[in-house]
C-alpha cells in the first residue's frame, strides 16, 4: 500500500471493550509533521487512539492507517512516550536512552548508541546529567529522558499519552514549550493526549475534541496563533480557549 499524505488516518472506525463500545464511526486524519492534540472528556478513549496507532489494539469495523500503511506494517516509525516515564532504576538517564536502540535495532554499535544519546540528552537539556539516574533526577528531567529515550528509535510518529499531567504547575508549562522546541527541530509528528484545554491551545496545530463513549468527533479546531502563546491574553486564543472549554463543559454535563 502507497504512503499517503496523511500520518495517521481513521476511518470510520468502531471498536468495543468487554463488549462495551468506545467508538462509533471515529475518522481522524494527522497531517506529517504536524502537532494534533485529542482532547476530551476521561475514559472517552483517547489514549485507546493512541494503542490502535501504535498496533496493540485492531478495529473491529473501518480501517486505521499509519503513513499509509497497516499499523502492524508501521509500528518501527512510532514511539510512546507515556504519563509515567517508565525508566529503569538501575540505568543512568545515558543507558535508558540506549535501552530503546537495545530493543529496536540489531547490529548496531555501543559506541554508535552512546554518541546518539548524548545528542539526544543534549537536545533535551540534559547534556550534563547523563551519569545520573533516575531517583537522582526530578520529575520533569525524567520526562525528558523518557522524550529522548522516544526519539532515539527515530521514528516519524511521536505518541504523548499526557506526558506532563504528573509534574507540577510550573514544571508543565516549561515542558509545554520544551516539547514545542523539540518538535520544531526534529520535525516529527505528534499525537499528544489531553484533558486540559489550555494545554491543547498551547501546544497543537489542531485540536480534535472527542465526545463521550461511544466516541466521534465532536469538533476540530485550527490554531495559527504563532509560538510561544499566552492562551489567558492573546485575542484569538482566549475565543478558542473559551469555545473548547463550553464544549468540554457539556460534555461534563452529558456525562
Amino acid at each position: 500500500m502507497p504512503e499517503s499524505s496523511n500520518a495517521i488516518r481513521f476511518d470510520r472506525v468502531g471498536v468495543a471493550l468487554g463488549g462495551e463500545p468506545i467508538y462509533r464511526d471515529l475518522s481522524i486524519d494527522v497531517r506529517e509533521g504536524e502537532f494534533l492534540c485529542l482532547l476530551g472528556p476521561s475514559g472517552c478513549g483517547k489514549s485507546t487512539a493512541l494503542r490502535m496507532i501504535a498496533d496493540l489494539l485492531e478495529p473491529q469495523a473501518g480501517t486505521v492507517e499509519v503513513l499509509g500503511r497497516r499499523p502492524e506494517e508501521a509500528w518501527d516509525q512510532v514511539a510512546f512516550v507515556f504519563q509515567a516515564p517508565r525508566l529503569a532504576p538501575w540505568r543512568d538517564a545515558l543507558r535508558n536512552v540506549t535501552l530503546a536502540m537495545e530493543l529496536r535495532f540489531d547490529g548496531m554499535s555501543v559506541a554508535a548508541m552512546n554518541e546518539r544519546a548524548r545528542e539526544l540528552l543534549t537536545l533535551v537539556g540534559l547534556a550534563r546529567d547523563a551519569h545520573k539516574y533516575p531517583r537522582q533526577l526530578s520529575g520533569g528531567e525524567r520526562q525528558r529522558v523518557a522524550i529522548a529515550r522516544a526519539l532515539a528509535v527515530e521514528p516519524r510518529i511521536v505518541l504523548m499519552d499526557e506526558p506532563f499531567s504528573a509534574l507540577d504547575p510550573n514544571t508543565r508549562r516549561r515542558m509545554r514549550e520544551e516539547i514545542v522546541d523539540i518538535w520544531r527541530q526534529t520535525g516529527k509528528t505528534i499525537v499528544f493526549v489531553t484533558h486540559d484545554v489550555d494545554e491543547a491551545v498551547t501546544l497543537a496545530d489542531r485540536v480534535v475534541l472527542l465526545s463521550r463513549k461511544p466516541t466521534t468527533v465532536v469538533e476540530t479546531i485550527t490554531i495559527e496563533a504563532v509560538r510561544p502563546r499566552d492562551v489567558q491574553t492573546e485575542r484569538g486564543l482566549v475565543a478558542v480557549r473559551e469555545r473548547l472549554h463550553a464544549l468540554f463543559d457539556a460534555l461534563e454535563e452529558a456525562g
